[in-house]
């Protein structure tokens, strides 16, 4: 073949799709909505095709490239400012994210063991989450018990050695949230390299506090955020000169998503407590530079698919024009994200579903572009995660990484209308809320003054709302429950044993170290100035401390004497199924205190077809409760239909058949029962036209069950009136 002919055909090729289309009218967006608002015959096109989010937004039926005239960041590109296609120009290509799976196990033999195992199965981080006694700077044998057993105890450098021996630090990833007690954990593992002859420079990773994000969840905090602030950027300096690549702020999302916030909510918050840190940063010596780069934002990711990428889109491009304002370079305003499934949206009942949440919340969580992701154990809102549910989660990442080959294309919601449109709108938001929160004083007033609680409240209670009235789905819960489901086993966690092996190991370490050593590194420890506090000193005296046998807790009460504690109302922190499992929960107990259930009869009239599917969808709704349904083929007549719900002993009966024969049948035969039993509840299977409803209640009639019926009212009220409590 010539290169002539080559040209043609490449020529022809090139025209066909303009020939082929022009055969074709093109409408105009007037006359599709003409053609939609003839489809829905009358009906509000407003209200059928545009949906309100609970952000606010109103999602449109269809997106065009008009819509993004007004949006100016679709022409950047990943890697460029403001990042919201990605930090990365290449994005996956160069290096996927990181598989982070969280291990909570308490002893530090099986810590060791099961990272282990995730390491040598695709995980490519050590993230591990510590107790509150860790988190909060406290030995484990001077704890609470509660606030032990949740998590790994690290109070030694033992303890560090057992759980961590063996790894290769100075290659992979650390991803630790330590509360309020950084100095001291960052402390412990560069003890454990320079113990191990290990380069401790190259620690990399983030060994992250949130002091904002832990009050905000607990609701208080046992020493001044002034004292925080000292250690926090005391740790950034230390992280910035020493590692390069260990980051040790991490600003968590979770205390506000898990209490119900929307998107908008959840990422102002989380602005606000980012500049609230770069701003007492700046105040202690630390530039805006090194402040931001020292700071990782860990997000929870919901099920609203697109909403959740456009919130990590918002979020890069927002966090990149705060640092600009404050005047870093273009590294700085990069945003390091780390994102975990979500646990507010996962259901105690039917909990194998929660691994189709995960995921598709991973799924959104990749596509936004996150560095790093824990995929969560479909068990997590039941029990501690065991071998399984370890095993699918890591390779729900593992398969969307190389099966599913989501390291390519670069941004793949670039360009999407849709997407690009949501991403500004909720960026919108986001900023005039964190405003807001600004013009309140910063995000501790906001939260002293309850604003954030109040807020999200009103969210969480719209969520509640949705799920009540079941306009929002939970599938197993609230919608197509599983009554024959055997539940997951869980076993007990002796809390008091628990201590007692934790303060006999912190015994024996503190036996076989040198007491003299020990007291004069503490006493060297002690004498810091509130100006040394943040200079790279402190970290050095706190490594030597501890190399010396200085525990967790010797250094936390060295550090932190005298200040005094700060207390806010927390967030309440919950699961979107709590009415729900609490709703079945109760009749479950009822089961067993009593050998008997709530027993409904469905009082079906007619032929199979006639009142088939309103009797599927009432032992649906009310099933939901746990209730037992009594079902039948139907009835001919009114008489069969009133004897045999008598005969059956159930207190609740429905009536179900059509809307044309309703009129003729529901008054003789709600009369009857009613005569016969006056103490039944009476429903009948639809919303009939308001003209009938006083007809069929003056005949016995006690309410209607329909598809706009609060499913978790009417079901609460069945078990008060029949005294499940």
């Amino acid at each position: 073949m010539s290169n002539q002919d080559v040209e043609n055909k490449k020529a022809v090729s090139e025209d066909l799709p303009a020939r082929f289309f022009a055969e074709f009218p093109y409408p105009t967006y007037e006359e599709w909505r003409a053609e939609s608002e003839k489809a829905l015959k009358g009906a509000n096109w407003e209200k059928k095709l545009i949906t309100k989010t609970y952000e606010g937004i109103n999602l449109q039926p269809m997106y065009r490239m008009e819509d993004l005239e007004d949006v100016s960041h679709c022409d950047s590109l990943p890697g460029s400012f403001p990042f919201v296609r990605g930090s990365n120009a290449m994005g996956y290509l160069n290096k996927p994210w990181e598989i982070s799976q969280e291990c909570a196990e308490p002893f530090s033999t099986k810590m060791h063991d099961v990272l282990q195992h995730e390491l040598n199965k695709g995980g490519t981080t050590i993230h591990i989450v510590a107790d509150k006694a860790t988190l909060n700077g406290i030995d484990a044998d001077k704890a609470e018990e509660l606030l032990l057993g949740k998590g790994i105890s690290l109070s030694t450098l033992d303890d560090v050695q057992q759980a961590f021996h063996g790894f290769d630090l100075e290659k992979t990833p650390l991803l630790i949230f330590a509360g309020t007690s950084g100095i001291q954990l960052l402390s412990l593992f560069v003890a454990l390299m320079k113990a191990n002859g290990r380069d401790y420079h190259k620690l990399n990773g983030c060994i992250g506090v949130d002091p904002i994000g832990y009050l905000a969840a607990e609701g208080q905090v046992a020493h001044s955020l002034d004292t925080y602030y000292d250690e926090m950027a005391a740790a950034a300096k230390w992280a910035y000169t020493n590692t390069k690549q260990l980051k040790t702020i991490l600003v968590q999302g979770q205390p506000y998503h898990n209490s119900g916030a929307n998107a908008v909510q959840e990422l102002s918050f989380m602005l606000a407590t980012g500049v609230e840190y770069l701003q007492e940063m700046q105040q202690r010596g630390v530039s805006i530079d090194i402040a931001a780069q020292q700071i990782s934002f860990s997000f929870s990711v919901g099920t609203n698919f697109f909403m959740e990428i456009a919130k990590l889109r918002a979020a890069r491009m927002l966090w990149a024009q705060i640092v600009e304002a404050f005047g870093g370079a273009q590294e700085a305003q990069k945003m390091h994200m780390h994102a975990r499934t979500s646990t507010f949206t996962k259901s105690v009942y039917d909990p194998y579903v929660n691994m189709l949440r995960t995921t598709t919340e991973a799924f959104s969580a990749i596509v936004g572009g996150v560095d790093s992701l824990h995929v969560g154990y479909f068990d997590e809102a039941i029990r501690p995660a065991d071998d399984f549910s370890r095993r699918i989660a890591r390779n729900t990442q593992i398969m969307l990484q190389q099966e599913c080959n989501l390291t390519q294309p670069v941004d793949p919601a670039g360009g999407s209308w849709y997407i690009e449109k949501l991403t500004s709108e909720v960026a919108e938001k986001t900023w005039s809320l964190f405003q807001e929160v600004e013009a309140a004083g910063g995000i501790v007033e906001s939260l002293k003054q309850n604003i954030p609680q109040e807020q999200v409240e009103t969210t969480a209670k719209s969520r509640a709302d949705g799920l009540a009235k079941r306009k929002d789905v939970i599938l197993g819960t609230n919608m197509y429950p599983n009554l024959l489901e055997k539940p997951l086993e869980v076993h007990a966690f002796d809390y008091h044993t628990f201590k007692v092996r934790r303060k006999n190991e912190i015994n024996e370490y503190r036996q076989d170290i040198d007491d003299v050593e020990w007291k004069s590194r503490l006493e060297a420890l002690s004498g810091f100035s509130s100006k040394g506090r943040v200079e790279n000193s402190l970290l050095e005296a706190t490594i030597v401390a501890v190399l010396g046998g200085a525990t967790l807790g010797d250094i936390s009460e060295v550090i932190r004497k005298g200040q005094d504690g700060v207390s806010i109302n927390p967030m309440h922190m919950h699961s979107a199924d709590e009415q729900y499992r609490e709703l079945r929960q109760r009749t479950e107990s009822y089961i067993e205190k009593t050998g008997k259930n709530v027993e409904v009869f469905l009082t079906n009239m007619g032929e199979i077809p006639q009142h088939k599917a309103r009797a599927d969808f009432v032992s649906g709704f009310l099933e939901v409760g746990a209730f037992t349904m009594l079902k039948n083929n139907g009835f001919a007549t009114v008489e069969e239909a009133a004897k045999a719900t008598l005969e059956s002993g159930a207190t609740i009966a429905v009536i179900c058949s059509t809307d044309a024969t309703y009129p003729e049948l529901v008054p003789p035969l709600a009369k009857l029962i009613k005569t016969g039993n006056p103490q039944i509840t009476l429903f009948l299977a639809g919303l009939p036209p308001e003209d009938l409803q006083p007809v069929y209640k003056e005949a016995g009639v006690d309410d209607f069950i329909h598809v706009r019926a609060n499913c978790y009212k009417m079901l609460a009220k069945l078990q008060k009136d029949r005294g499940i409590v």
